[in-house]
């Protein structure tokens, strides 16, 4: 955004006022407080939501059979792998907040980037946030009406709740968030590894007639190519969030490090569970059974847990409440950077003075979420724009490829074989080819509903002469914001403002007239 350095130093002196005459010098930063535990807490616990709880039945459906629905649970975990291992790279050559938004914008231009940003404020984690919420509230609701379903008012009323409780711990302390983040992810995977022992209590019973060959590949529905590349899709939905912990770069220790090291260690990690808890699953249910339970983990703590198996409900409720924090995080993040970058309003880019937390990001994300709770269309929307997000994966991977081509001498801490991002793209299109010959209208919205972000980034991005009263405006609302949550632009805005301030002065010391000793000087050097 060519204004966006104008509105920094604009504000400037309204934000020194905001922190009670705070010294630019000593300056707030973001901390870098995200070690390797708390990183891989990030990725496992936005990764492993309420689905492989609730709902893993979207992959056996379209499988048409067991051995082939947990075939597709590995391949896809594999390539989930090979597209972090390649945002990995990213993540260390472009080390900015912001994951793949900021890598598309360095890559492929703002415009680019800003579409990214807009498809994911307008609709993906607004939708994705509440639908999380929603199911933490109708897991903890459902014990009260054992009989019937839970009131929807309810359910809105204690999701807004939960999105507020945890927007407050994530304004007050990062500390507070990881940990938050940290302890329940612990408790879904030892749910997870409670429902996975049991299946291999199963199989020890002799409780494994749909794992043998014979019974694992009998379809119970005719195979066809195009419902296995949605099993396949449907896949890709379920390790959704692997590339989250991108978005916080400049909060990680050692970023070069544990960046890559988390990503190696999650990943495999996750695998392992979805594919071995599948197998549980059906080790006490047929494929049928599985298919008509809108619970799965519930009916098979049911089955096999008896006046235990409440600990199932519990274990989603809680898997959910830690999804919802993981999705604040690192969504508030990715605002934060698009501020920064001047494709959002400056006031986003600002953080607490002493919490140094981006609250108004995290107030505009939950914002955004409590709206997307009052309307009806949620699950609608996320048909539509899923497509698109799985879009600008390929997108990000391609630019893997483009940023070795345009710059080859990069630095480069990680630098993978290109024979990776390019099996990834292969896999990726043949995904995105079935997506559009499935489902050609959803994918059709879903490009629309981006594209309105374009005579967006030209009224508000691209076009750099606007009227002065527009500044004034905005100066006057970021001001306001400014007082309300205490926030000032992190230090290094500040230094790179003080650093083009410098350039200024040797602009104007050059340009400044020479004295007679200077003016003799340069005669004797011309001769």
């Amino acid at each position: 955004m060519t204004d966006g350095p104008r509105q920094r130093s604009s504000t400037s002196g309204s934000a020194k006022d905001a922190a009670g005459g705070q010294e630019s010098g000593g300056g707030v930063a973001l901390k870098k407080e995200i070690g390797l535990v708390s990183a891989c807490g990030i990725i496992v616990g936005n990764i492993i939501g309420s689905g492989i709880f609730v709902s893993p039945k979207g992959v056996l459906e379209n499988a048409s059979s067991v051995g082939v629905a947990l075939i597709v649970w590995i391949i896809t975990g594999i390539i989930t792998a090979i597209g972090a291992l390649c945002y990995a790279e990213l993540g260390v050559t472009i080390p900015k907040s912001g994951g793949d938004y900021s890598y598309v914008k360095d890559i492929f231009g703002g415009l680019a980037g800003f579409l990214r940003l807009w498809i994911a404020v307008l609709v993906i984690y607004p939708t994705n946030q509440a639908v999380i919420a929603l199911t933490f509230s109708n897991y903890v609701l459902q014990p009260l009406f054992p009989t019937c379903f839970p009131p929807e008012s309810g359910l809105r009323l204690l999701a807004a709740v939960c999105l507020l409780l945890l927007t407050w711990v994530n304004c007050s302390s990062v500390r507070w968030a990881t940990r938050v983040q940290d302890i329940f992810t612990a408790g879904k995977l030892l749910a997870l590894a409670l429902i996975i022992i049991m299946g291999v209590v199963q199989i020890c019973k002799g409780e494994y007639y749909w794992l043998e060959p014979a019974n694992a590949f009998e379809p119970f529905q005719d195979y066809d190519v195009g419902l296995i590349a949605l099993a396949f899709l449907q896949g890709s939905f379920a390790y959704g969030g692997w590339n989250f912990l991108n978005y916080v770069t400049e909060e990680l220790v050692d970023p070069y490090v544990n960046l890559p090291r988390a990503i190696f260690i999650s990943i495999p990690l996750v695998t392992f569970v979805y594919v071995f808890a599948n197998i549980a699953y059906v080790t006490a249910m047929s494929p049928q059974e599985l298919l008509a339970s809108n619970a799965v983990a519930v009916t098979f703590g049911e089955k096999l847990m008896g006046v235990m198996a409440w600990i199932m409900p519990i274990s989603v409720a809680l898997s959910t409440f830690g999804g919802v924090n993981g999705s604040l995080f690192t969504s508030s993040r990715l605002f934060f950077a698009g501020a920064r970058e001047g494709h959002l309003p400056s006031l986003l880019a600002m953080i607490h003075v002493k919490r140094c937390t981006p609250i108004p990001a995290l107030l505009f994300t939950c914002l955004s979420t409590l709206l997307m709770l009052c309307t009806s269309d949620m699950y609608t929307l996320i048909n539509y724009v899923g497509f698109i997000n799985y879009l600008f994966y390929g997108v990000t991977v391609a630019g893997q490829i483009v940023l070795r081509i345009k710059q080859p001498n990069i630095d480069q801490p990680i630098k993978v074989s290109l024979i990776w991002p390019v099996i990834y793209l292969i896999f990726w299109a043949f995904l995105l080819i079935f997506s559009l010959y499935s489902e050609p209208v959803v994918c059709g919205i879903g490009l629309a509903i981006m594209m309105t972000g374009v005579p967006v980034y030209f009224l508000g991005v691209y076009w750099d002469n606007k009227p002065q009263c527009f500044y004034t405006f905005i100066d006057k609302m970021t001001y306001l914001g400014q007082k309300f949550c205490v926030v000032v632009y992190p230090a290094e805005s500040r230094s790179s403002s003080s650093e083009n301030k410098e350039e200024e002065e040797e602009m104007k010391e050059a340009r400044a007239p020479l004295s007679k000793e200077d003016e003799d000087n340069h005669k004797s050097a011309d001769c």
